[in-house]
C-alpha cells in the first residue's frame, strides 16, 4: 500500500493552527512524516456550548449483554468518545466537549465495569471494548459513527476500526500507541500493571488492566485502515511519546499527524481549546489532506 500521503503539523501550546489551512509536502521515503508547510490562515475562534457534566442526565443503553451508560451533548453528526484508561464520562474536559458539542452530536461513554456501566464477569478484552462500542452505536440510532479515542481509548478505537470498519466515519487516535508492550511505552505499562496491582482499585480498573495489557496490538492491521485518520499527541507526552505516533502515521496512507508543541499525555484536559478547535477542523473536512 502506498504510504507516502501523510501531512503533519506541530502545532504551539498558545496558537493553534488549523489543520485545514493550506499545505504543501516534499517528496519523502515511504513510512517518514512529510515536510509540511503552512499557509497565513485567519483563526476562527467557536464559542463552546455551555456544557456541564453535573447538569446532564446519565443515560443507558444495553448492549452486548451489559448496560453501558452515556450522557451526550449537542446536535449534528455523531462523535463517539472513547476515553483512557481508568476514565470514566465524568473525567472529560468540559470546555473540550463544549467545543466538540458546538458542531457535532457528542456521546462520551463508560466501558462495562466502569463509572455508570453495570459490571460483568466475564475476561475483559480490547476486542470486547471495541466490540461494545461498535453495538452501541446503533443502540444510539447510527448506523456509523465519527470516533475519537484517546489513551486506552486509541486502542479501543484501532481494534473498533479494524473488527467493524463499517462502524467508523472518521477517526481522531490521540495518545496513541499500536501495543502497550513496546520499549517506548515501558512507563504506560508500569502504570497499568501497577493498577491492576493494586488491591485499593476498582474491578474495573483491575478489568482495564487485565484488558490492555492483554491486547495483541494493532501494528499488523495498521496499513489495511482505509479511513480519515488524525493522530494526535503532545510532544511532551511520555506515556504514548511522540516517535511512537509518528510509526504509526507511516502505516496508515492518507492519516494526518498533530503534534501539540509541550503537552503531555492526553493533552486535552490541559489544552482543552486547542484539542477541540484541532478535532473541528480535522471532522469538517471534506476531502483527504493531499486532496485524494
Amino acid at each position: 500500500m502506498d504510504k507516502t500521503h501523510i501531512s503533519t503539523l506541530v502545532i504551539a501550546v498558545t496558537i493553534c493552527l488549523l489543520v485545514t489551512a493550506g499545505c504543501t509536502s516534499s517528496p519523502r521515503t515511504p513510512g517518514t512524516p512529510a515536510t509540511v508547510t503552512t499557509q497565513p490562515v485567519t483563526q476562527v475562534v467557536r464559542t463552546p456550548q455551555p456544557v456541564s457534566f453535573n447538569a446532564t442526565p446519565v443515560q443507558y443503553a444495553k448492549v452486548n449483554g451489559v448496560t453501558l451508560a452515556y450522557r451526550e451533548f449537542g446536535a449534528g453528526e455523531p462523535l463517539l468518545m472513547s476515553t483512557g484508561f481508568g476514565n470514566t464520562i465524568d473525567d472529560w474536559n468540559e470546555t473540550f466537549i463544549g467545543i466538540l458539542a458546538s458542531k457535532y452530536h457528542v456521546y462520551t461513554y463508560d466501558y462495562r465495569g466502569m463509572g455508570y456501566s453495570s459490571a460483568f464477569n466475564g475476561s475483559p478484552t480490547i476486542v470486547l471494548y471495541a466490540d461494545d462500542a461498535a453495538a452501541l452505536m446503533p443502540a444510539l440510532g447510527y448506523d456509523s459513527m465519527n470516533v475519537y479515542g484517546v489513551s486506552m481509548g486509541s486502542a479501543v478505537s484501532q481494534q473498533l476500526v479494524i473488527d467493524h470498519p463499517e462502524r467508523v466515519r472518521k477517526l481522531v487516535l490521540d495518545s496513541v500507541s499500536y501495543s502497550i508492550r513496546i520499549p517506548e511505552t515501558r512507563l504506560l505499562y508500569n502504570l497499568v500493571v501497577e493498577s491492576g496491582n493494586n488491591p485499593n482499585e476498582t474491578q474495573g480498573v483491575h478489568q482495564e488492566s487485565q484488558a490492555f495489557l492483554n491486547w495483541s496490538g494493532s501494528w499488523e492491521h495498521l496499513s489495511g485502515i482505509n479511513k480519515t485518520v488524525m493522530l494526535v499527541v503532545g510532544t511532551a507526552d511520555v506515556l504514548t511519546p511522540q516517535n511512537v505516533t509518528v510509526q504509526i502515521a507511516g502505516q496508515i496512507n492518507g492519516s494526518w499527524l498533530v503534534r501539540f508543541k509541550g503537552l503531555p499525555h492526553f493533552g486535552s484536559k490541559y489544552a482543552p481549546v486547542q484539542y477541540g478547535e484541532n478535532a473541528l477542523d480535522f471532522l469538517s473536512m471534506n476531502e483527504s489532506p493531499l486532496g485524494n
